[in-house]
């Protein structure tokens, strides 16, 4: 299935960020046995390109973002390492170039409007609205997508599980979850974490 597509359909991903790499990959099994099939990892270190790598070769593993890609080379090692979607924190041609070169689906992230509009022009198929939260929650992707309905926007950035489906409804085509997942949490909480998420988003 084509990675855009897909996360239109689960409408939920994981964000993991400043993760220990020796327990990244149990996080991710823990998400996936409560349901979540899409991670965000945020590839901030060597030893995260290399639990990159395992997660990639595995049978059945779930759609994998490389998440914080800045750079040219970034993209590049995280599109050798297998990643099935770049996720950009800024808005950069140089990537959308290499991106489409290799045939990956890159998303940038937005904070305002004009970049919001930027990157629709940019041709990205999705656009990341982060951080969402801080910047006025649901409401603010209502405000955005009111003049600008024809853009196709995700949300992300310290949302809650219980406000998923107010994001869903306010537009935003999938909703990124990052700490309220795993913070504090053991591999079964993670789990029901998960699945209740799902949960949310299924409902819409």
């Amino acid at each position: 299935m084509n990675p855009i597509r897909k996360i239109e359909e689960e409408k939920i991903f994981a964000v993991l960020r400043n993760q220990y790499s020796e327990a990244t990959e149990e996080v991710i099994n823990a998400l996936s046995c409560g349901g979540i099939n899409i991670v965000e990892i945020i590839i901030d270190s060597p030893e995260m390109v290399k639990v990159l790598e395992k997660i990639t070769k595995q049978e059945n593993r779930p759609l994998i973002m490389a998440g914080g890609i800045i750079t040219q080379r970034q993209a590049q090692i995280a599109i050798k390492a297998g990643a099935d979607v770049i996720v950009s924190p800024v808005f950069q041609m140089n990537l959308v170039r290499i991106c489409q070169t290799n045939g990956v689906p890159l998303i940038m992230t937005a904070t305002t409007p004009n970049e919001a509009y930027a990157a629709w022009k940019a041709r990205t198929q999705l656009i990341k609205i982060s951080p969402a939260n801080p910047m006025g929650g649901a409401e603010y992707i209502e405000d955005i997508l009111r003049p600008m309905n024809f853009l196709n926007v995700i949300a992300s950035g310290s949302i809650k599980i219980d406000d998923i489906q107010a994001y869903l409804k306010a537009g935003a085509k999938a909703v990124g979850i990052g700490r309220a997942l795993y913070k504090n949490a053991s591999y079964e909480e993670i789990t029901q974490r998960a699945r209740m998420a799902c949960e949310k988003a299924k409902g819409m």
